[in-house]
């Protein structure tokens, strides 16, 4: 199989699927993928899809954990940001690889550590998905025990909370509760668009500090 799987040539935003992977197999074709690369995975029930994103789905990714960076530094909390680390779970059959992923109340359990395995490390609390060319694997992140989703698909941010083992939409991040982030997110993605990234960030951690004031009496 990884004869034939280094014979492909995935195009950017397309994605590659093969059956009947086992998990000896889903080791070894890690492995030959190799961590410097730009194609994403996902694992469950023996099905394994490679997918190479476009790059409107980079820069979104990108810009969208700037924000959730800023919002934690303003409010002082600690976390532990692991970009596109690939978390995966042998007794539960299952991998994932997110776009972006914070450790939040889990931080300092993880902390400092090189390699992770989730059957003894918690999971990320937070989990980033852009959905441009493909669809995020709810099912797997709900195995892993993901407790929060962050979606962003055709300009419109979406929240999940696992909640009862399965995920519901939530209109606030219980981490940001009083943050309308479904709403200010996408615009002010839409001005880095227009006015660039350094003043956008200035403006929204502005918008963050004003909101987090204490009120007055």
């Amino acid at each position: 199989m990884l004869l034939e799987l280094r014979r492909f040539d995935i195009p950017l935003g397309q994605k590659l699927r093969l059956r009947d992977v086992n998990w000896q197999e889903f080791e070894q074709i890690l492995e030959e993928l190799g961590e410097k690369r730009i194609a994403r995975i996902a694992y469950a029930n023996g099905i394994l899809e490679i997918m190479t994103p476009l790059p409107e789905h980079e820069a979104n990714k990108g810009f969208i954990a700037d924000f959730l960076k800023a919002l934690l530094e303003e409010l002082d909390i600690e976390c532990y940001p692991l970009g596109s680390t690939t978390f995966k779970n042998e007794l539960m059959q299952q991998g994932i690889e997110p776009d972006d992923c914070f450790y939040i109340e889990n931080e300092a359990a993880i902390r400092g550590k090189s390699r992770l395995d989730l059957s003894v490390d918690p999971p990320p609390d937070l989990a980033l998905e852009i959905d441009i060319t493909s669809r995020t694997h709810l099912d797997i992140y709900q195995t892993l025990g993901v407790r929060e989703i962050w979606r962003f698909e055709k300009g419109r941010l979406k929240i999940f909370v696992l909640q009862d083992n399965q995920y519901v939409e939530v209109a606030q991040s219980p981490h940001f509760p009083d943050f309308p982030l479904i709403e200010t997110i996408p615009q002010y993605l839409q001005k880095v668009k227009t006015q660039g990234r350094n003043r956008t960030m200035r403006e929204f951690r502005a918008w963050v500090r004003d909101r987090n004031l204490p009120p007055t009496s």
